[in-house]
């Protein structure tokens, strides 16, 4: 049954991205798989079959997102997924900075950017959910990880903007959180155990949480983690 909300999903033309577009779908949204390449964007869509659409979105792109925004208009639900892994077995004191820029500009201020693009119409309509994919390797409470320093680095700002736009959405309808789902068996993590559909739905989850549900909170199903 549909729910009438639809649902952007960003990196969502492979991986995690797509098994979350997959869940919602089964869930009733109407679902946007948005990501770089075209092709596999489209591709992604045939699998899933309407209510689904495609739009080529680099986060990285302030008019690539702008023209998303244009073309799909107000979202209620937003999951910010793309991210990139780009300086795995590296160390804080040796990792290529450029590595490092490139993983904040994807991970952090790419979501940043999509947020800032979506989430005002959510606000104006007095709904909204928004989902931040991070990971425990941000979380200060584990320790951050100092095999990916870029990596970790980026989901620990992940964590930081995901408490600073709930307080800034507090009491509009708007729900932000930060979900960490565990390492999850993807081309960025290929011999992790989770797969791609289990941690599709506690993303799935913190996307269609009840009006009276957590907002800054990091989360795993229905578990409150520490920052």
């Amino acid at each position: 049954m549909s729910t009438g909300r639809t649902a952007l999903i960003t990196g969502a033309n492979r991986g995690l991205g797509r098994a979350v577009a997959a869940v919602l779908h089964a869930r009733g949204l109407r679902v946007v798989l948005a990501g770089r390449d075209r092709t596999s964007v489209a591709e992604a869509v045939a699998e899933m079959g309407g209510p689904a659409s495609g739009c080529v979105l680099d986060v990285t792109d302030a008019a690539s997102v702008a023209a998303a925004r244009a073309l799909i208009g107000p979202v209620d639900v937003l999951v910010n997924n793309a991210g990139v892994l780009r300086d795995g077995g590296t160390d804080p004191l040796t990792v290529d900075l450029d590595l490092v820029r490139d993983t904040l500009a994807v991970n952090v201020l790419g979501s940043w950017r999509v947020s800032q693009a979506f989430v005002p119409d959510m606000v104006s309509r007095r709904w909204g959910r928004v989902v931040f994919v991070s990971s425990g390797t941000g979380s200060f409470a584990n320790g951050l990880f100092t095999g990916a320093p870029g990596y970790s680095v980026s989901k620990t700002a992940l964590n930081g903007l995901t408490t600073m736009l709930a307080a800034q959405t507090e009491n509009t309808g708007v729900l932000v959180n930060a979900v960490n789902p565990g390492p999850t068996r993807t081309r960025m993590m290929p011999r992790a155990e989770r797969t791609p559909e289990e941690a599709a739905e506690l993303i799935a989850d913190a996307a269609l949480l009840p009006d009276d549900g957590p907002s800054g909170r990091f989360l795993r199903g229905d578990r409150v983690l520490a920052w």
